[in-house]
């Protein structure tokens, strides 16, 4: 059997915990071809989250372009969250310095010459505010057929968790994310619907940390970090919200998903940042999203754990 061809891809996000164990499994899993890394605002402010970025792409050996994303939203000032992830934005284990620097082009610059130079579509995850993806978009329509699908952590059918109404992702830069939503890019999108369900327990942390390789170490710490927030409201477990992102494209059968027409809100007392999925087709609007709305989280739990063994086996190797 020939070698299933690795899909190329762009890792755009605010890491974060959450999105430092997405950037972990897509560089364990084997089916990327990781192309480039932009930082975004949001977990916490462009400065820290590039700095994030850098240190995740040293100590997981991700050898490609790092690029500085746009420094806030389309029109509101910056939002973080360092009631979750700390004043870093990645609070708990030492990691390494950066070993590379930054690229000359920012994240737009970089996403376009990926892009355009890359043999085929290349697929985008973005697990923090979309304003990158946006931007990109607007400043470069002619590249959006290159684009062979958008996996997004953001938003929620359901509920929200920043506001009654948003997500958090969304609600920082809702005008970026209504951009994404009615470019005709395919996207898939993991809102908290699944990602609330996708609960990594206490009792999954000591498996990853019995593997005992360098990373697999650290990424048990980012899970007890993350989750003493979560323990704080009443969750049994952390919520992997950003790996969503990743597993949905590695391991799609595990997941329950459905085509839907979503519109993000921009205005409103009560709902800005609400992402409004048309789930009994009343708009007649056709389907601008794939939207994941449950998981088997054993199976989940199970991939993610087998995903840290990588990073002891090519020590080894």
């Amino acid at each position: 059997m020939s070698e299933q061809k690795k899909i190329p891809v762009i890792l755009d996000g605010d890491p974060g915990h959450d999105d430092a164990i997405a950037w972990t499994l897509a560089r364990a899993c084997g089916r990327f071809d990781i192309l480039a890394v932009t930082s975004a605002a949001g977990n916490c402010g462009i400065e820290k989250s590039t700095y994030n970025a850098r240190r995740i792409c040293r100590l997981i050996g991700i050898d490609a372009p790092i690029a500085k994303g746009c420094p806030q939203p389309f029109i509101e000032p910056a939002m973080n969250a360092p009631s979750v992830h700390g004043e870093s934005g990645l609070d708990g284990p030492v990691l390494p310095e950066p070993d590379r620097p930054l690229s000359e082009l920012n994240a737009v610059e970089l996403m376009a010459k990926v892009i355009s130079e890359n043999e085929d579509p290349v697929t985008v995850v973005s697990t923090g505010p979309l304003t990158n993806t946006a931007a990109f978009l607007l400043a470069h329509p002619e590249l959006k057929s290159k684009i062979a699908r958008i996996s997004l952590m953001g938003g929620g059918i359901s509920t929200g968790n920043w506001t009654p109404a948003a997500e958090f992702n969304i609600l920082v830069d809702p005008e970026a994310a209504k951009t994404v939503f009615e470019s005709g890019v395919p996207i898939l999108m993991a809102g908290l619907d699944v990602t609330e369900k996708a609960l990594i327990f206490p009792s999954d942390f000591e498996r990853i940390r019995a593997l005992q390789n360098p990373v697999s170490d650290i990424v048990s710490a980012w899970l007890e970090f993350f989750y003493i927030f979560h323990k704080s409201i009443g969750y049994a477990g952390a919520p992997m919200h950003d790996p969503c992102a990743v597993m949905a494209l590695i391991h799609p059968e595990i997941f329950r998903m459905q085509p839907m027409h979503v519109d993000i809100e921009t205005c409103g007392e009560y709902s800005r940042g609400a992402t409004i999925g048309d789930v009994l087709g009343l708009s007649g609007k056709e389907p601008n999203a794939t939207v994941i709305l449950g998981v088997d989280r054993d199976a989940f739990a199970d991939y993610l754990v087998d995903a840290m063994k990588f990073y002891g086996e090519a020590k080894k190797a």
